[in-house]
């Protein structure tokens, strides 16, 4: 994800206790540790699961998934931006929004359903504050269509958004579908940062 990133962000990010600590810990980015108190909060990631990791560069949520499903499960990675290999994740160069890339998606999957659908894509940001929220919220619908159509009848979908137009209605679409939907605002994810987490568990008939 783009962003106008100045002194004062630089400071900030440096400074950072998570930056840190993804450093000290070999981690490829500080959100892996919003992916981590998000699974610990709601037991996302167990042995064996096979997750799907949409706008998944540099790996850090990636990371995370492989070391908990183990060499019984399996990661699918996706995005725009090259990433490096993980071991134990699949990786899949792209724009999620190309339908060709989505079939090598499903390509990689070879048919097996999935249990959990992760989306951490965000657009590059224009900071235009409509423009790019219509962005983020094409790509958390395209997000939701594909964990649709490829989760098991109790697999979940995490996907970020801003607060912001459109978020009240993406809510209540993604309660349509799931028996249950939640807000998650990670200790990881920054204060000031409107960015939440909405979780899906369990499809509708």
């Amino acid at each position: 994800m783009g962003r106008v990133r100045g002194k004062t962000w630089m400071q900030e990010h440096v400074a950072d206790a998570y930056v840190k600590r993804a450093r000290n810990e070999g981690m490829r980015s500080r959100a892996a540790y919003k992916l981590e108190q998000v699974a610990d909060r709601d037991h996302l990631l167990r042995p064996g699961m096979t997750v799907v990791d949409l706008g998944a560069a540099p790996g850090g949520w990636s990371q995370i998934a492989a070391r908990r499903v183990g060499p019984g499960g399996r990661v699918v990675a996706l995005d725009v931006l090259d990433m490096m290999s993980l071991p134990g994740v699949t990786f899949v160069p792209g724009d999620f929004r190309e339908k060709l890339v989505v079939k090598a998606l499903e390509r990689a999957l070879d048919g097996c359903p999935v249990d959990l659908v992760l989306s951490d894509m965000a657009p590059n940001v224009t900071g235009i504050g409509s423009i790019d929220q219509a962005r983020l919220l094409e790509l958390a619908e395209l997000a939701l269509e594909f964990a649709l159509n490829h989760l098991k009848p109790q697999g979940k979908f995490l996907v970020k958004l801003f607060h912001g137009s459109g978020f009240d209605g993406f809510a209540r679409h993604m309660r349509r579908h799931f028996r249950e939907v939640v807000t998650r605002k990670p200790e990881a994810s920054r204060s000031r940062s409107s960015e939440v987490y909405l979780l899906g568990r369990g499809l509708k008939p």
